[in-house]
């Protein structure tokens, strides 16, 4: 049971509770495809090598941190296969766009979820990385809250790793377009 505090503002299980609505939704709605959610768990050691395929999004506004996408090649051929309708059995430029798609997606709803009490975020371009004995880390020892899902018995993991912006001391208003004001004469 995960009850730590991130920090003021937001506690782990929430922020799991984000991820895995989110990742459910995307995933129910736009590749037709119910997953299961497995134990949530919070990473704060050196990534070992992997192999596969992992999106990388940058949050920034009155919180900083990043999101990711990470599972096998087979599991990112899947996702597209469902995503785009059309069997992908080997990665390629189709399937590494539809993993920063829906990395895409499933980051900005919880970005969208987390805004209302964070304040405003931006999202940056996801980074998509396909290869073997590869790693991926933060560039401080952070701790990432990790929500693994399984499909047909392949795992994907969505991960977060977020904390108050230390230069941005005021809760800012929710990012977008501003509200458009009618002028009467």
């Amino acid at each position: 049971m995960m009850t730590n505090q991130i920090n003021e503002g937001l506690t782990q299980r929430e922020l799991a509770e984000a991820i895995r609505n989110a990742t459910t939704e995307v995933f129910s709605t736009m590749l037709g495809v119910e997953l299961a959610a497995g134990e949530v768990f919070v990473e704060k050691e050196e990534a070992v090598p992997a192999s596969g395929v992992v999106s990388i999004i940058g949050l920034a506004g009155a919180w900083v941190g990043s999101g990711s996408l990470s599972c096998s090649a087979s599991f990112a051929c899947k996702m597209a296969s469902h995503f785009l309708q059309e069997e992908y059995s080997a990665v390629s430029e189709d399937v590494l766009d539809s993993v920063a798609e829906i990395t895409n997606m499933v980051i900005g709803n919880v970005k969208t979820h987390l805004e209302n009490r964070l304040g405003a975020m931006g999202l940056s371009t996801p980074t998509v990385i396909y290869g073997r004995n590869f790693q991926t880390r933060g560039a401080r020892n952070q701790e990432w809250t990790v929500v693994p899902f399984t499909l047909g018995g392949e795992r994907m993991c969505i991960q977060i790793c977020i904390v108050p912006n230390s230069e941005c001391p005021e809760k800012s208003q929710r990012a977008g377009f501003p509200i458009p004001r009618l002028l009467t004469v």
